[in-house]
């Protein structure tokens, strides 16, 4: 199958103030005409993003996530991408339901750390090591960071999928920003990759906000 029998929608998610940057994601909004694991396998690795997003019921929020390599129960910047592309406020994925909200430019959703897949979350002296970082290996999911300025929250962060399936640095990575907040229990503001924002808050029974903004290519 080739990415051009079908219409994909392509967003940056967690642009910064700006308007660049974001992460990178495919959107498929009729996940009906790529039926089954294979088939959305081959296409998210022909397209490239870090994440493909495939919707198979818009109305209810039903969807898959796949890499290029492997599909994922849960992600970050691609639910926060769907839930602006479809405007909804449930996304429904086999973890359980994640809610979703717009506010201003920042679109938002509501997850748990639970849900999240294995990293490791690596912490370093300054932002200034975390920029200098080589891509490790592969091997481990590594969360490099560092506080900026750890009164108001701001962090500084990379992150190195070690995969080896042609993504070797996340430009945004929202699952592992609610793994990092739920470490440290507090509001965070991620800088990560080349200049991406993530906002985290922790809520109530154990879940997290997770928002940023978002971008049609």
């Amino acid at each position: 199958m080739s990415e051009l029998d079908v219409r994909i929608d392509v967003l940056r998610v967690f642009c910064g103030p700006d308007g660049r940057h974001g992460n990178a994601l495919g959107v498929v909004r009729e996940g009906a005409e790529v039926p089954g694991e294979p088939a959305r396998q081959e296409l998210a690795r022909q397209l490239g993003f870090s994440e493909t997003v495939f919707v198979d019921d818009p109305d209810r929020g039903a969807l898959e996530i796949y890499t290029p390599g492997v599909r994922l129960p849960f992600a970050g910047h691609p639910l926060v991408g769907a839930a602006w592309l479809l405007d909804l406020d449930v996304l429904h994925l086999p973890v359980g339901d994640v809610t979703a909200r717009r506010d201003g430019e920042f679109s938002w959703i509501t997850a748990r750390a639970e849900w999240v897949p294995p990293r490791t979350l690596r912490q370093y002296a300054s932002a200034a090591e975390v920029d200098a970082l080589a891509v490790p290996e592969p091997g481990e999911w590594v969360y490099a960071w560092a506080w900026e300025d750890e009164a108001t929250g701001r962090v500084r962060a990379r992150g190195f999928p070690g995969r080896g399936d042609g993504i070797d640095e996340d430009e945004a990575t929202g699952a592992a920003a609610l793994l990092l907040t739920h470490h440290l229990n507090r509001p965070l503001h991620i800088t990560q990759g080349q200049g991406s924002h993530l906002l985290t808050t922790p809520t109530t029974n154990n879940t997290i906000e997770l928002g940023g903004r978002v971008a049609r290519v």
